[in-house]
């Protein structure tokens, strides 16, 4: 049943939108429980830091999920192989943690600190595209 729904583009494109919307979502939660800091009430308060953050995890999602709809056959697989992009995509945010110890990458993030917003901003998408590939 599916597969025939899946053969019409209409069809096709409202459950890669909606599945996407919902690993988006989920994934996004995922980040937002690992952070120390609470983003959506940064933001809300206007720390254009955590927004960048924020933004660069958002893009970075989508962008994982994006390649790995083009290069599988069914949403099942690339909503699997969107998961370990996401996975490859959290563990960059570990490793930017890890590899800048002179700072907290987080305790900036909170602090407003925009030059490390930028930063975590321009790594995510820049590593969505090499993970993005990589999961093909």
């Amino acid at each position: 049943m599916v597969d025939s729904i899946m053969s019409h583009p209409f069809p096709a494109a409202l459950a890669y939108f909606s599945v996407g919307i919902l690993a988006l979502i989920v994934f996004l939660s995922c980040f937002e429980w690992v952070t120390k800091y609470d983003g959506w009430s940064e933001i809300r308060k206007g720390n254009l830091s955590a927004a960048m953050a924020t933004g660069g995890k958002i893009f970075g999602i989508c962008n994982i999920f994006r390649f790995s709809i083009e290069a599988n056959d069914t949403i099942y697989q690339s909503l699997l192989w969107a998961a370990v992009g996401f996975v490859l995509l959290l563990v960059a945010y570990f490793l930017f943690e890890f590899l800048t110890p002179v700072f907290r990458i987080d305790e900036e993030i909170e602090r407003d600190n925009r030059a490390v917003g930028f930063l975590a901003l321009v790594l995510s998408v820049s590593l969505s595209y090499i993970i993005g590939a990589a999961v093909i």
